[in-house]
């Protein structure tokens, strides 16, 4: 027998060992016990059943080996709210929130409450941007975009779960929307922007269990920059928002493509939370 607080300071302990964040303990331990924090504290000295101990410390062991918290548990919160992810898409990270805040603010300040905006998010993966816009937002048209089938169906699932009312189409990039002659008023983007070889110096976590195809992106991660830059002339109206996150130390090389597609647009970089140049909007026709 087990009290809750001693299974806490086990794994805590047992994580650090083997070089993972103390912190994911308490996560895997409310999941296994399926209670809030506030829940938790309350049976800190209560006995854990014998089946509830050793689905945590299964838990636990996956997390030592380095699969990562959120796909065990099924989910990350992005904007307040509980995401799905598994292994098809991205995790959601806190730095692309900065993204949508930031594009929330834009298109205040540059449109108003204009009722018919239309939004694309591109290599949407969970959708965490697509379905956090129209939540937040709900007079936009948002249209979110993957080339993978099984990423769509998590992104799906997210708009479903959350009631964001979301087309889904499946292609590479802005093709659809040239063939289609579709345009929009907003381009949002966090596509794989990591270059091949930084793969040796980054964490197993998520090397090993994040799909490669949403993290890397060509010798100098600017591959699929290029490409939208070529491709994004053909797709926005004449007064326009596009903005991306990028990588650290990326945001020269797109403000740059940026300018070359928009000669006459306002291109930002703009800096996160941490000071990292995290994001480049482009302000077309203003």
């Amino acid at each position: 027998m087990c009290k809750v607080f001693e299974a806490l300071k086990w794994a805590s302990s047992y994580l650090k060992e083997h070089g993972r964040e103390e912190y994911a303990a308490e996560i895997l331990l409310r999941h296994s016990l399926k209670v809030s924090r506030s829940e938790m504290l309350v049976k800190f000295r209560e006995d854990m059943e014998e089946e509830q101990v050793e689905s945590f410390k299964k838990l636990i062991y996956l997390h030592a080996k380095g699969q990562p918290v959120q796909y065990i548990i099924g989910q990350e919160e992005f904007y307040g709210r509980a995401f799905t992810v598994n292994k098809e898409v991205l995790i959601p990270r806190p730095e692309t929130e900065e993204l949508v805040q930031s594009a929330l603010m834009r298109i205040d300040r540059l449109f108003g409450k204009k009722a018919s905006l239309k939004l694309v998010d591109v290599g949407t993966g969970s959708g965490a941007i697509a379905v956090t816009m129209k939540l937040e937002n709900p007079s936009l048209q948002v249209t979110a975009t993957d080339l993978y089938e099984v990423s769509l169906d998590v992104a799906r699932s997210n708009a479903e779960n959350l009631g964001a009312d979301i087309e889904f189409v499946q292609g590479d990039l802005l093709q659809p929307f040239m063939e289609q002659g579709g345009s929009f008023d907003i381009v949002l983007s966090n596509p794989p922007y990591i270059p091949e070889r930084d793969i040796a110096t980054m964490s197993e976590v998520v090397t090993e269990h994040e799909p490669h195809r949403a993290l890397f992106a060509g010798e100098d991660g600017l591959g699929l920059y290029k490409r939208l830059c070529e491709e994004l002339p053909h797709v926005v109206k004449e007064k326009a928002i596009i903005g991306f996150e990028v990588g650290a130390g990326q945001s020269k090389s797109v403000a740059q493509l940026l300018e070359a597609a928009f000669p006459k647009a306002i291109v930002e970089v703009q800096f996160d939370i941490n000071g990292k140049d995290r994001m480049v909007f482009a302000e077309v026709g203003f």
